[in-house]
């Protein structure tokens, strides 16, 4: 009976060791079959095989030193066992070497533990590539400074670490071989032992000797001098200061050496000192009255070849070295000419902004309520020949706005988004509502445009997981008052075929169900990461990846494509962007499909040495750009992320001369707009246009700019996006002699505009809300046109509906009912694009005079509203904004 209970008991034991494994293995478990799901397990093997060398090289080189100096301590103190005070305690030699080698092997395996977050670091050091490009004070190659000089960093500070836990060790034995003698107050060491820990004191101040010398290249990191990087006091004082406390750190050590051997510890005192008189004297004295009475009287002439450096580095980290500069040139007058000239131009310029665009199709196209428009974007496609430029938005699942969230809902029928909708930039119905290319369910598309798979299964708001081909069929879409459902037919997800997996993802996402819902089955698949933010993330941490993915039509199918830089914050010199960072390169472009979750990350930029080096750390991981689909590649774009910091950045580092970067006399910045009532910075916008001296239109992303503090506009910055010349920037300088109105200027003359602001309070006191929205600079040949438009939107539902257009161009501002009407008149001729591209005066003058007697007409209505309702304000606004109308309409008709 007895032998019985200890079998049980072992297998009690057994079972509950195995349970204990399996849940600390099921989250590495479960990732490791996603990351094979994908075909990317050398990544995650590469990854793990490298925190396991890092942890074990540290964690045994730690136990090795840190319990052989604790053996030596032991042999040299000896001694057996001893009495504690009390005279009751016996403490034996094994019992101290118990604790010794568990206090051993517990701070080797934190030391280990506290090392693995340098797995990247290490393999970075390993694997680095040059950057071609030297530091102006040490003539290191940049790579010193991004790839080894972290690993040196690191290798002090775990350096420290040892040796301060086997010093501290030591010494603690040495004192415990001495409890014996404590009643007579008769602590001595013997002449090894002091000899033992001087070696290891020595080894310390070795480490903070070599400390002395990384914090002189750490000197490129300054932000002490007029501009980021070392400066002429970081040069001429400070370095020295650390080259002389390097040497008296040495001197400190063969002092401590010395004086024990000599038994003469005390002349240790000497070298400390004379550190602490460098230290402080040259350290922190010398450098304070260097600033103070050589620097600051002559900061231009001290600091210039310093500011020239930090400009030159600071330039070639962010690609600013790559920007062409041109003159704009005068501006001239609008005319229409230019406009029947810029046709293509004229026909992309995007009227529907981006978030009012979101509330409409959210209105008119998601359908249900659990269907959800995340976001829009911005694209190009050939149409019928025609290049046009598109917004679409990606029509999600949003299972939270489910009527019944059960769990065969959320994990096994709703699992996927449907399909997208789509409209041209500047195409409006009579209604103010978009013209959609790709609407409803399932997509109704024109040619060119047919999507073959429009199921959603990862995208931005897809945050939780799901099951397919299980025995329930997955809801696809509505079909009036029927569900049409489907079943998955890609290889996207795990497979569920064992036991094993369906409990380790059940223990993974505490779901029960997993294990006991009868609805999977063995060929079921899990699908996680699918939100797309998450899921490139996992597999690619050491990249940064850019806020705005977005959708492509490619084949048939809908692709996410995913922007992704490689940074590093130890570029020397160079200026840190809000501290993240200091070297950014967008080097990688993902493509995920939406229906398999299939990731390609395609290397952009193989000129970078980082994309360079975590190519080989991860060879099965990058795909080079000549393997993207020419499909594909037709709807890369510029990433707006990244010119953004781009554009910052050149607000300063324009100036290429030292002085007037000193004095910060062209300092530019953002220019600003009023977007929905509020003063703010303008965003990058794309838009298709044709650059001063090239042959046709291009998609670029382009942004305004104004000297810092003032209105008026003093230049331009493109990135082209098309074939050969992606990846290009462009700056245009306007005259610094002649005026050219800023987007705000412009702002300010559409509200002192008397009849463009009387139709904007007419409207705002009938109740509804005027939008204004994004105000776009569009070059047009050596001119410059400025359009606006305005939505408004009912009180009762958020549905905008783009009613008018304010376009400006030198002194004339014009709101009109299309775009064509505005342009006609800033132009001084009637043009309007017709259906075949073509310019047609005489069809714009009739839409002028329709559209002048048709509001006319609205605003005698209104009028007789307010006669009838007693409001005398309203009525006298209307009768005056019909007596316009008719002046003008007077004046068409001559």
């Amino acid at each position: 009976m007895g032998n019985v209970r200890k079998v049980l008991l072992v297998l009690l034991v057994v079972l509950f060791m195995l349970f204990v494994l399996f849940m600390l293995l099921s989250g590495f478990y479960t990732d490791l079959l996603w990351f094979q799901s994908l075909g990317l397990s050398s990544v995650f093997w590469t990854a793990i095989e490298a925190k396991v060398g890092v942890f074990l090289v540290f964690s045994l080189l730690f136990l090795l030193f840190f319990l052989t100096n604790l053996l030596i301590a032991r042999k040299l103190s000896g001694w057996g066992g001893f009495f504690l005070p009390d005279q009751r305690s016996y403490i034996t030699s094994g019992m101290v070497n118990v604790v010794v080698v568990v206090a051993a092997l517990i701070l080797s395996l934190m030391n280990g533990l506290g090392a693995i977050g340098q797995w990247d670091t290490m393999l970075r050091y390993l694997n680095q590539r040059p950057f071609g490009v030297l530091d102006p004070i040490f003539s290191q190659d940049v790579a010193f400074y991004v790839f080894t000089l972290p690993v040196y960093r690191f290798l002090r500070g775990w350096l420290m670490e040892v040796f301060v836990f086997a010093l501290l060790g030591s010494a603690a034995l040495y004192l415990v071989s001495q409890l014996a003698s404590w009643k007579q107050f008769s602590l001595w060491l013997t002449r090894k032992a002091s000899l033992h820990l001087a070696v290891l004191g020595a080894l310390l101040l070795l480490v903070v000797a070599w400390g002395y010398k990384l914090s002189a290249f750490e000197l490129l990191y300054s932000s002490q001098g007029v501009a980021f990087g070392a400066s002429y006091t970081d040069v001429h004082a400070r370095l020295l200061a650390y080259n002389l406390s390097f040497w008296a750190v040495i001197l400190c050590v063969l002092l401590l050496l010395g004086g024990v051997a000599a038994k003469r510890p005390w002349i240790l005192a000497v070298g400390g000192g004379l550190w602490l008189v460098v230290a402080l004297g040259l350290g922190g004295v010398y450098p304070a009255f260097m600033q103070q009475f050589e620097v600051q009287p002559n900061e231009l002439f001290k600091e210039r070849p310093y500011i020239e450096y930090n400009i030159d580095l600071t330039r070639r980290a962010y690609g600013l070295d790559q920007i062409q500069e041109f003159d704009f040139g005068s501006v001239a007058e609008l005319t229409a000419e230019a406009l029947a000239e810029a046709e293509p131009t004229i026909r992309n310029i995007r009227l529907w902004d981006y978030r009012p665009l979101r509330d409409t199709y959210a209105q008119i196209q998601e359908i249900r309520l659990y269907y959800e428009f995340m976001d829009v974007d911005v694209d190009r496609y050939y149409l019928d020949g025609t290049y046009r430029q598109v917004s679409l938005s990606a029509r999600e699942m949003a299972t939270d706005q489910l009527p019944s969230r059960t769990w065969v809902n959320e994990r096994l029928q709703f699992t996927h988004g449907y399909g997208l909708a789509m409209s041209p930039v500047n195409e409006v119905t009579p209604e103010g509502l978009p013209e959609l290319l790709v609407r409803d369910l399932p997509p109704r598309t024109p040619p060119g445009l047919e999507i073959t798979r429009p199921e959603l299964y990862y995208g931005e708001k897809t945050d939780n997981y799901v099951f397919v081909n299980s025995t329930i069929e997955e809801f696809d879409y509505p079909s009036g008052d029927q569900n049409i459902t489907s079943t998955y037919e890609g290889e996207g997800g795990v497979v569920l075929d064992s036991p094993l997996k369906r409990a380790a993802f059940a223990y993974r996402f505490g779901d029960v169900a997993i294990v006991l819902s009868e609805y999977l089955t063995p060929e079921s698949r899990v699908m996680i990461y699918r939100n797309i933010h998450h899921r490139v993330r996992q597999v690619a941490p050491f990249l940064l990846f850019d806020a705005d993915p977005y959708l492509v039509i490619v084949d048939g199918r809908l692709l996410w494509l995913q922007d992704a830089y490689t940074v590093t914050s130890m570029y020397p010199y160079s200026q840190p962007y809000h501290d993240r960072f200091n070297y950014i390169r967008n080097s990688v472009k993902v493509a995920i499909d939406a229906y398999n979750g299939d990731m390609i990350f395609y290397v952009v930029d193989d000129q970078d040495p980082l994309i360079q080096t975590y190519a080989a750390i991860f060879p099965d991981l990058f795909s080079p750009l000549d393997e993207m689909p020419d499909a594909l590649r037709a709807h890369v774009r510029y990433p707006e992320g990244l010119f953004i910091i781009q554009g910052q950045m050149n607000n300063a580092y324009h100036m290429l001369d030292s002085t007037v970067f000193y004095n910060q006399e062209d300092l530019w910045a953002v220019a600003h707009e009023i977007y929905a009532g509020s003063d703010q910075p303008m965003e990058p916008y794309y838009v298709t246009m044709k650059l001063p001296g090239e042959e046709k239109e291009e998609f670029i992303l382009m942004q305004p700019f104004t000297p810092a503090g003032k209105q008026n506009m003093v230049a331009w910055m493109a990135a082209r996006s098309d074939g050969e010349h992606y990846g290009k920037l462009l700056s245009y300088k306007f005259a610094k002699q002649e005026l050219i109105y800023g987007p705000l200027q412009i702002e300010a003359r559409i509200d002192q505009d008397p009849d463009i602001s009387g139709r904007l309070s007419l409207w705002r006191q009938r109740g509804s809300q005027v939008i204004r929205g994004n105000l776009l600079v569009i070059p047009i040949g050596n001119s410059l046109l400025y359009v606006e438009p305005l939505y408004l939107q009912a009180e009762t539902a958020r549905m905008p509906e783009l009613k008018r257009v304010i376009a400006a161009s030198g002194e004339r501002v014009v709101m009109a009912n299309t775009l064509q009407e505005a342009l006609a008149s800033i132009g001084g001729a009637p043009v309007v694009v017709t259906e075949e591209g073509e310019e047609s005066e005489e069809g714009v003058e009739a839409a002028g005079l329709h559209d002048l007697t048709l509001s006319a007409l609205e605003h005698y209505a209104r009028a007789q509203e307010y006669l009838q309702e007693g409001a005398w304000a309203g009525y006298g606004a209307e009768l005056e904004a019909m007596r316009r109308d008719l002046e003008r309409l007077e004046e068409t008709t001559r």
